[in-house]
This record gives structure tokens, C-alpha cells and sequence, in this order.
């Protein structure tokens, strides 16, 4: 395994770390965004980096802004997501997880119409995953967003 996936794998587990917190910090709430642009970075420095690694990448830079409560990054993130997962035809999860990412950028910005457009195409994805406890994931993730 290179530095660089080394690196990437480990910025992204910390940023899930600190993501499942029920209570964090401002300086911890920074920390996560620094990583999540690291591990960002990092997997593109892979050679063999696939749509799918920038997909997840996307998405989880849209759901670390979302969860800080600043929407209209989220949302650029968000979108970065749904044009890299659209154009590379990846499975319906990495899609789904997409859109989900959009509905809750919208949710945090309060555009409502655009939100729920965004659950319901993210519902449609997700009755399209054959595995169902990746459907499960996608559900439950779904059902947090108000």
C-alpha cells in the first residue's frame, strides 16, 4: 500500500471518528474538515485512484459541511458527488449516497423543494441496491435528514 493510500485510509477513518461524536468541539469540528480535505488529497495522489474512491471522497466532504451547518459548501461537494458518480455510471449506492448528500446540503440551507426532490431521487437509488444492508445504510442515512 502506497503513502499516499496510507494516509488517505487514515484521514478518512478519523474524520468518521470524530463525525459519530454526539458533542464536538469548534477546534474538533475544524480538524475534521482539514482531515477530510487530506484524505481528499491524498487519494488523488493514488495512480490507480478510481471514480468510486473521488465518489466517496465527494461525499464525505459534503457530509462533514452539512454537519458543521455550512450548506452551500456541502452543496458544491455534493453536486461534485453526483456529476462524478453520473458520469463514471457508478452502482446505484454511490449514486444514492449522492443524492443523499444533496438533500441534507439543501436541508442544512433550508431549500425544502430541492431537499425533498433530492430524498425522493435518493430513495429511488436505493431501491435499486441489490445488497441489502448497503439499502439498509442508505434508508437509515436518509431517515436523519428533516
Amino acid at each position: 500500500m502506497t503513502i499516499h493510500k496510507q494516509l488517505a485510509s487514515s484521514c478518512f477513518n478519523k474524520v468518521w471518528d470524530l463525525l459519530s461524536k454526539e458533542e464536538r468541539t469548534e477546534r474538533e469540528s475544524e480538524e475534521m474538515v482539514h482531515l477530510c480535505h487530506g484524505s481528499f488529497w491524498h487519494w488523488t495522489q493514488v495512480e490507480d485512484h478510481t471514480p468510486t474512491n473521488l465518489s466517496v471522497g465527494y461525499w464525505q466532504l459534503a457530509r462533514v459541511y452539512a454537519v458543521i451547518g455550512q450548506g452551500s459548501q456541502a452543496l458544491d461537494y455534493a453536486i461534485k458527488c453526483m456529476k462524478i458518480s453520473a458520469d463514471a455510471k457508478l452502482d446505484a449506492f454511490y449514486i444514492a449516497y449522492a443524492y443523499e448528500a444533496a438533500a441534507r446540503a439543501y436541508s442544512v440551507i433550508g431549500e425544502s423543494a430541492q431537499k425533498d426532490e433530492a430524498l425522493a431521487r435518493a430513495a429511488d437509488y436505493a431501491e435499486r441496491i441489490a445488497d441489502a444492508e448497503s439499502r439498509g445504510w442508505v434508508t437509515a442515512d436518509l431517515a436523519t435528514i428533516s
